[in-house]
């Protein structure tokens, strides 16, 4: 489906540099069919049927987490029910009796998290079975790409004090502030 994603502070390419105002890029499936002027993107592709989302915020390439092995396998994501005893950021997996279930149900809760701070990109190697599948499932890729017309449909959206509006994986929205 062909989405045009218009955000109001602009587009940043590249994990550096200003962004550019009045830009507009069209995710069609997993790719980026276009990106350029908001007009012209309009015009274009609205007579096709694009759906257009309107974000408050700069769209960038989404974050890379070079440390994510470390996220995801050396600490434990507590589920909310255990916030009583765990708290809700988190703890070492040595504190923790870790089991199979355990191991899966806190690498979603951390691709989560991390999907949550605008991230579309981690690096492994996993060494855990339980990680790999949730890193694999949510779409995340080992390393964040610049944003071009024919590449990976992998952004996010920051507002003015840099935390993560929207992020997108492959053109499929996976986290969306409340």
């Amino acid at each position: 489906m062909l989405t045009i994603h218009h955000p109001s502070g602009g587009v940043r390419t590249g994990p550096d540099g200003a962004a550019t105002h009045g830009l507009a890029v069209v995710a069609d499936g997993g790719r980026l069919a276009a990106l350029g002027p908001y007009g012209e993107i309009s015009r274009t592709y609205g007579p096709l049927g694009a759906r257009e989302r309107t974000w408050d915020g700069v769209l960038e390439p989404g974050r890379h987490a070079a440390d994510g092995a470390a996220l995801l396998e050396t600490v434990y994501w507590p589920d909310p029910r255990e916030a009583d005893a765990l708290g809700t950021g988190p703890v070492p997996v040595a504190s923790v009796p870790m089991t199979d279930a355990r191991w899966s149900a806190s690498a979603r809760r951390g691709v989560q998290r991390l999907l949550a701070r605008g991230v579309t990109a981690v690096t492994g190697p996993f060494s855990r079975p339980q990680v790999a599948a949730a890193v694999s499932r949510a779409g995340l890729r080992e390393s964040p790409a610049d944003l071009v017309a024919g590449g990976h449909a992998d952004f996010a959206v920051f507002d003015a004090g840099g935390d993560c509006v929207v992020t997108v994986l492959a053109g499929r929205l996976v986290h969306r502030r409340a």
